[in-house]
């Protein structure tokens, strides 16, 4: 006689909306997931490269990925109107051993948690062991996130900042006063003057670099987080240069798609030589440093890897906090 096979109890799919994830974002929660998403090996087909389709001044692109930690896969979409000058962000998440769908996520502020978790991770592996002087280039919100971040992750003993505008500037110093020692200053020059870390987070109009090698101090550890696409520039051929080793979150995105290294090969820089997967660094696996006065540099693109990582990071305060709605019909899956 056979037995019906027991119906799986699937729990409900949780939404969480843009107000969910503001109240559940936490530094150091995402930091943490990202860094033990990273010291597990993952093999090119866990995070393939992104997808686009595009419309009439529209596009639809889908960033997927199935984390080697485990627990949940997921995608990211990204719908976007260059005319109406809108986007809006959804993240799922199915869960690796049901195939059930766990969670739809408003993503609109998860790409601003998940750029500045991973930079704090690499700056932390990178920068020297004491309270850092660090210099910000930019003041918008990618430059925010970085600076609250890092200063969640490690000591920061005095801030320097640099935007174009004045009343920019001066708005983003006054924004982490009392709690830090940290001054508006004139030019981008000035602000990575004797810095341990250099957060660039901006780009000119004109798409010149904004930050030039030759004002970096020995021992700096640079981050560019403001030019991921071909035509962007941030960092001039001097600081690919200068960089003694260049850690990259998505290697052979940073090495073809992006304007600054594209810029450094036809200047003659060996950029490939010098590239490192973030996941070698967060492993163990490679040395950045020879010695103290080495420059390094963390280039991000941003990856799918991380969106899901941060999205189920999330999911899981959801469920422990109560918060979220649960959607009153689910996704089962089905038996092939």
């Amino acid at each position: 006689m056979h037995h019906a096979q027991e119906p799986q109890v699937i729990a409900p799919t949780l939404f969480l909306s843009d107000a969910d994830v503001a109240s559940l974002a936490d530094w150091s929660t995402a930091v943490a997931a990202l860094a033990e998403a990273y010291a597990r090996p993952a093999s090119d087909a866990m995070v393939p490269p992104r997808s686009m389709a595009r419309g009439d001044g529209i596009w639809l692109r889908s960033l997927t990925a199935v984390p080697p930690s485990g627990g949940h896969m997921g995608c990211k979409l990204i719908a976007a109107s260059m005319r109406a000058r809108c986007a809006s962000y959804l993240i799922a998440l199915f869960n690796q051993q049901t195939m059930a769908l766990s969670a739809l996520i408003d993503g609109n502020r998860v790409t601003g948690l998940r750029t500045a978790a991973t930079a704090a991770l690499a700056v932390d592996l990178l920068a020297p062991k004491r309270a850092l002087r660090v210099g910000v280039i930019g003041s918008g919100f990618e430059a925010r996130g970085a600076l609250d971040c890092l200063k969640s992750v490690r000591d920061v003993a005095h801030v320097q900042v640099f935007s174009p505008t004045p009343a920019s500037r001066e708005r983003f110093a006054e924004s982490f006063k009392p709690g830090l020692d940290i001054q508006a200053v004139n030019s981008a020059q000035e602000a990575v003057q004797d810095c341990d870390v250099v957060i660039c987070a901006a780009r000119s109009r004109d798409e010149s670099p904004v930050l030039q090698g030759a004002w970096l101090c020995p021992g700096a550890t640079v981050v560019s987080l403001g030019s991921t696409l071909p035509e962007q520039r941030e960092v001039d051929p001097v600081t690919m240069e200068r960089a003694v080793c260049i850690v990259a979150d998505m290697p052979q995105e940073v090495l073809h798609d992006t304007g600054d290294a594209i810029a450094a090969i036809s200047a003659g820089v060996y950029v490939a030589d010098k590239l490192v997967a973030l996941s070698d660094l967060v492993a163990g696996r490679v040395t950045p440093r020879q010695n103290d006065s080495d420059i390094v540099l963390y280039k991000s693109v941003g990856s799918a890897l991380q969106d899901v990582v941060i999205a189920q990071a999330l999911y899981e305060r959801a469920r422990q906090q109560g918060l979220g709605i649960e959607l009153p019909a689910s996704i089962v899956p089905v038996s092939k």
